[in-house]
């Protein structure tokens, strides 16, 4: 059994009050016994004035959130998984881009959001993620205290292909962090974050944005986490930010795979 905790957030349109939330989570975590630590998408800047936003987008090596992480991760010895943050790639466009820092304060693992937000709501909220953003086009896995690790990012979540994928490259656990709309959130968010753990038999730490932002947004909430057979083990609602726990308990993986080995009777269907 490995503690993981996962952190809700109401990320707001300053980086340092929202790289205090961060480590403050990152040391209770530690204080609490869980081995890593989740945060949602956009965990340092979260800010739908892209003009305003763009004075605090940096690259990477200069972002002052990611530094105070990596910092304070060391300090307290243990893993986090940094949903996402809004980096400047140099090429014109930002990337919304998730890091996994280790105990040491290394960066690990990148990964840059595949599937860009691009659509128009009924509630007549509109979303052009591309405008401002350079798509990823790579999986990224890698070995942390929980098993191999899948990341991918909010909207990825409605792509079946990557997290078959994912499940292909032995996943034991795919980490989702989000800042889902309300009217989307409520109609899809628990339905398809329980359809992608059980298509990839792995669990699903999916850490989310909440509430009534700065930006004038409102985000769903509901951080959940879900294990290989579609169970939801944590579901911290949709009203508040805060700092909840879960037990990963990896051999659920390999019980779920031998009961239903869809992964392995996965048969490749011609056009």
């Amino acid at each position: 059994m490995t503690r993981v905790a996962v952190l809700q957030m109401t990320t707001g349109i300053d980086p340092e009050a929202n790289a205090g939330v961060i480590t403050d989570a990152v040391a209770k975590s530690a204080g609490e016994g869980a081995e890593m630590l989740f945060t949602p998408e956009m965990s340092g800047l979260l800010d739908r004035d892209r003009k305003r936003a763009a004075s605090s987008i940096v690259r990477e090596e200069n972002d002052p959130v990611l530094a105070s992480v990596r910092e304070c991760s060391a300090r307290h010895g243990i893993w986090t998984c940094l949903g996402s943050l809004a980096v400047d790639t140099g090429e014109g466009k930002w990337a919304n881009r998730s890091f996994v820092v280790d105990p040491s304060g290394q960066i690990t693992a990148r990964y840059d959001k595949i599937h860009m937000f691009d659509v128009d709501l009924a509630t007549g909220e509109s979303w052009r993620e591309s405008n401002a953003y350079r798509a990823g086009d790579k999986i990224v896995t890698l070995e942390t205290p929980i098993g191999r690790l899948g990341l991918a990012v909010c909207y990825d979540l409605r792509f079946p292909a990557l997290f078959e994928a994912l499940g292909n490259a032995g996943c034991d656990a795919i980490a989702i962090p989000a800042a889902f709309t309300v009217p989307t959130g409520q109609a899809h968010w628990h339905i398809l974050q329980r359809a992608r753990a059980i298509e990839a038999s792995a669990f699903v730490i999916a850490a989310a944005q909440v509430g009534s932002h700065e930006d004038g947004r409102q985000t769903y909430g509901h951080s959940l986490v879900v294990d290989p057979w579609g169970e939801v083990l944590l579901d911290m609602g949709g009203e508040s930010a805060g700092l909840q726990f879960a037990r990963i308990d990896t051999s659920r993986v390999e019980n779920a795979r031998s009961q239903v080995p869809s992964l392995a009777n996965r048969r490749v269907i011609a056009n």
